[in-house]
């Protein structure tokens, strides 16, 4: 059973063990649609989800009080794979697009995806190239041609002088 990592513990909220979490997903919809999660390996039943601004505010099942929630504070949330919701035609989990190769327009290979980046605009890959260098690339339209999930390929267009940054 793989866990994916959907969060993290910010701090404790209130006096009855409320748990701020950031994060790491597009939506707060797998929270509160996933009745168990691990926090680190520890499973937990999930009783109430609600948003604080754009935190996820959790009450788990035996934390009880504050005390037992700052215990709790920097340790990863996880939920199981089978968890996780079905996505729409053309969409992937960050996981699915590391180690998809990057592909030119003519098919010439420029490497592999090593991450995502998402804390700008828009996404951006970070791209090994077959020479070592670390390469990135804004994951839009007009550089982002193509993902093919089944052939594990994205293929893009260049601008001049992209890989030589």
């Amino acid at each position: 059973m793989e866990k994916i990592l959907i969060g993290k513990v910010t701090t404790a909220v209130g006096i009855k063990g409320e748990l701020r979490v950031y994060n790491y997903s597009d939506s707060d919809e797998i929270y509160r649609n996933t009745k168990l999660i691990y926090m680190e390996d520890e499973l937990y039943k999930v009783e109430k989800v609600r948003m604080q601004k754009n935190m996820v505010v959790l009450k788990l099942k035996g934390i009880d009080d504050r005390n037992t929630a700052e215990l709790a504070r920097g340790k990863e949330i996880f939920v199981t794979e089978a968890d996780l919701p079905e996505l729409e035609e053309g969409v992937f989990y960050i996981r699915d697009l590391i180690g998809m190769d990057v592909v030119t327009e003519e098919e010439e290979l420029i490497g592999v995806v090593t991450d995502v980046l998402q804390n700008t605009a828009q996404d951006i890959f970070e791209i090994k190239t077959e020479e070592g260098k670390q390469v990135l690339i804004p994951k839009v339209d007009q550089f982002v041609l193509n993902i093919d999930g089944k052939e594990r390929k994205i293929t893009v267009r260049l601008i001049e002088g992209l890989l030589d940054l």
